[in-house]
């Protein structure tokens, strides 16, 4: 018995079957993703919030701070309230200074100590090093 050869396929068609059965996107893919992020960035920063810096403003014992703070790191604003304070600061007082919750600023406190910008004097107390 001689063996029939079939249609030969073509290198095309073989990228297409293989970018659709791993599900790798296309360049059109991308393009489509890449407009609705743009839309949904044109949005965020035409909503009334974002223009009266509600997102990205920090709450401070006087009120809120000018917008061109937000461009800081939370690391940064973190070790600016430690830096304050000579004596020491407590975890409570960076809370209600910073405004940021309880597990942020405790994972931001553990890494600005291991990077060795803070020292724990005692217990939820901390300055500057």
């Amino acid at each position: 018995m001689t063996r029939r050869k079939g249609k030969s396929v073509s290198f095309d068609a073989m990228v297409k079957f293989f970018m659709q059965y791993y599900n790798i996107p296309t360049k059109k893919d991308i393009e489509k993703l890449i407009d609705r992020m743009d839309r949904l960035e044109k949005v965020i920063t035409e909503s009334e919030l974002y223009s009266k810096g509600g997102i990205s403003t920090l709450k401070s014992s006087k009120g809120k701070r000018s917008a061109s703070r937000s461009a800081e790191t939370s690391y940064n604003v973190v070790f600016e309230v430690i830096k304050r304070f000579k004596n020491g600061v407590g975890f409570s007082e960076i809370q209600e200074r910073t405004g940021f919750g309880e597990k942020k600023l405790r994972n931001i406190i553990y890494r600005l100590h291991k990077m060795k910008m803070i020292a724990r004097k005692s217990r939820g107390i901390y300055i500057a090093s």
